[in-house]
C-alpha cells in the first residue's frame, strides 16, 4: 500500500500582500494592540486631597566650604589678651627676682616691629658678617622682608605719627638702596668673571 505524502501547511502571516496592500488580519491585529496598549487618561485629584510635601533643593557642596571660618569675639579677644599679659608680666618678675640689675622690658611699639623687620632684611644681605668670613646673602629673603615692610607702609597710612612715619620711610629707603647696590655688584661679577692666573709655560 502506497505511502501518503506528508501534507504542509503554510500560513501566510504577511502584514502587507504583494499587491502592497495591508491585509485585513494585520489591520484587526493592529487595532487590539493599539486598544491593550493605550493609556488610560488621568484624573486629576480632588481638590480635598493633601498636596505632597515640597522637596527643598540641597545646598551645594562647595556654599559651605567656601564659607570663612568665624573669628574669635570680643570676649574671647579681651580674655586672651588679659591671659597673655598676665603671664608676660609673672615671666618679668620671675626675671627680676634671678637678675635685679636687668633692665625690664617696655611694651612693644610701632618701632620695635620696624626695627626688627630692618634687621631681619639686613641680616639678609649680609650684615654682621665677621671679618674674613664670606657674606651669606639670601636675596629672596630680603627682598620678602622688604616687601612686608612696604605692606606695612601701604596699610598704615594716616594713623601713624610723624616719628613713626619718618623711621619706617627711613628703613624702607635704607634698605632697597642696599638691595640695589648689592644685586648689582652681583651683576657685574657674573658679567665680568675674575679671570685665573695664567699658568707659566712648559719649555
Amino acid at each position: 500500500m502506497p505511502e501518503k505524502e506528508p501534507q504542509v501547511t503554510f500560513i501566510d502571516r504577511r502584514k502587507i500582500s504583494s499587491d502592497g496592500e495591508i491585509r485585513p488580519e494585520a489591520a484587526e491585529m493592529r487595532k487590539e494592540s493599539a486598544a491593550t496598549n493605550a493609556v488610560p487618561p488621568q484624573t486629576p485629584p480632588p481638590a480635598s486631597a493633601p498636596k505632597p510635601p515640597a522637596v527643598e533643593a540641597a545646598a551645594p557642596a562647595d556654599a559651605a566650604t567656601d564659607e570663612q571660618p568665624a573669628g574669635p569675639t570680643r570676649e574671647e579677644t579681651e580674655q586672651s589678651h588679659a591671659a597673655y599679659r598676665e603671664t608676660t608680666d609673672q615671666i618679668d618678675n620671675m626675671l627680676r627676682e634671678k637678675s635685679p640689675e636687668a633692665a625690664r622690658m617696655g611694651p612693644v611699639g610701632f618701632e620695635h616691629l620696624v626695627q626688627s623687620m630692618y634687621m631681619t632684611a639686613m641680616m639678609a644681605l649680609g650684615a654682621g658678617t665677621q671679618p674674613g668670613e664670606k657674606p651669606r646673602i639670601d636675596l629672596m629673603g630680603a627682598r620678602q622682608t622688604i616687601d612686608l615692610l612696604a605692606v606695612l607702609d601701604e596699610k598704615t597710612k594716616g594713623n601713624l605719627t610723624a616719628d613713626e612715619q619718618r623711621l619706617l620711610e627711613s628703613a624702607l629707603f635704607e634698605l632697597r638702596m642696599t638691595f640695589l647696590e648689592i644685586t648689582n655688584a652681583i651683576a657685574r661679577q657674573a658679567a665680568n668673571p675674575p679671570q685665573g692666573k695664567p699658568q707659566p709655560k712648559r719649555s
